[in-house]
């Protein structure tokens, strides 16, 4: 009695009994009488108290200059992990649209707060329980905001850091939909279209039912298209500058890849008769009956 280790507790039995005021003060006073003090692992509890004090009255963004003092500068204490599970929490509503407040109304967003505590929970805790959740949370979130390469980024590293998560499944799909996500067409690069089909493939192999649940076979069929349609855009530049030697074989491996699309239907009706025509005997002779073959079997002509 009437150690400062009593006087603590005196707030923490107010904030057990939800009377929030006086915890607060009974808290603030101790952290100002103690600020000097050597005991190390009580100034962490005070901040606690004081933090939950602050966000069980909805004051979440003030409560967090608590929890962050305690996560920075307590490093390795139990009240250190509750800080971190208290900022996870915070981030997570953050993240999920409740705002802080601004001019007494809840109406500030807070989702760059959100997405720094997300990443500073996985620097302090990395490969704990803590940061596989707040990983996904930050994936999530950049999802949400459409922020398709930085979400495809978060979604890559949770399937390297995790792959034993229960929300492994989640994040294998997220993965492949970011990357098509990130395709602008067939006039841009198609390194994410190549690596989603890649990865596609091999989920038909080693996860048979995700690949159902995401409907692969659908997925890569759609890719195809999109690649022929690029291969496709690419004979064409070829054909306007007077190339129709690169504008043959680019057709030729569409056709070769890519069969079954559109993309090859239109090169057979409406490029190889512009472009075989422009061909020296010797491609020719290499072309043999190449396009007599797919015409009758695509066209039936």
């Amino acid at each position: 009695p009437g150690s400062s280790a009593a006087q603590l507790a005196a707030a923490s039995k107010q904030l057990a009994l939800g009377e929030y005021q006086e915890a607060l003060r009974i808290s603030s006073i101790w952290i100002e009488r103690n600020k000097h003090s050597d005991d190390y692992s009580l100034m962490g509890e005070a901040h606690i108290i004081h933090g939950d004090a602050l966000f069980a009255q909805r004051y979440f963004y003030e409560s967090l200059f608590d929890y962050e003092i305690v996560a920075r500068d307590y490093y390795g204490t139990k009240a250190a992990i509750t800080a971190n599970e208290r900022e996870l929490e915070i981030a997570t509503m953050f993240a999920n649209g409740v705002h802080k407040l601004l001019w007494g109304m809840r109406i500030g967003d807070a989702t760059e707060e959100a997405e720094e505590l997300l990443i500073r929970i996985q620097e302090r805790l990395p490969q704990s329980q803590l940061a596989e959740t707040a990983a996904m949370e930050l994936a999530d979130l950049y999802y949400r905001k459409k922020q398709m390469k930085l979400a495809n980024d978060m979604y890559l590293i949770f399937v390297e850091n995790y792959p034993r998560s229960l929300e492994i499944d989640k994040a294998k799909a997220r993965l492949i939909y970011t990357r098509l996500a990130t395709y602008r067409g067939p006039t841009f690069n198609d390194a994410g279209l190549l690596d989603a089909r890649k990865e596609l493939v091999q989920l038909k192999n080693t996860s048979p039912r995700l690949a159902k649940t995401v409907d692969s076979s659908a997925l890569i069929t759609r890719i195809d298209e999109s690649l022929g349609q690029k291969r496709l855009r690419t004979a064409q530049w070829y054909l306007k500058i007077n190339n129709p030697i690169a504008a043959e074989y680019t057709v030729r491996r569409l056709i070769i890849e890519y069969k079954q699309t559109a993309a090859s239907i239109e090169a057979l009706e409406h490029l190889v008769p512009k472009i075989l025509p422009q061909l020296p005997p010797i491609v020719m002779r290499e072309i043999g009956d190449f396009y007599d073959i797919n015409q009758e079997a695509l066209l039936g002509k």
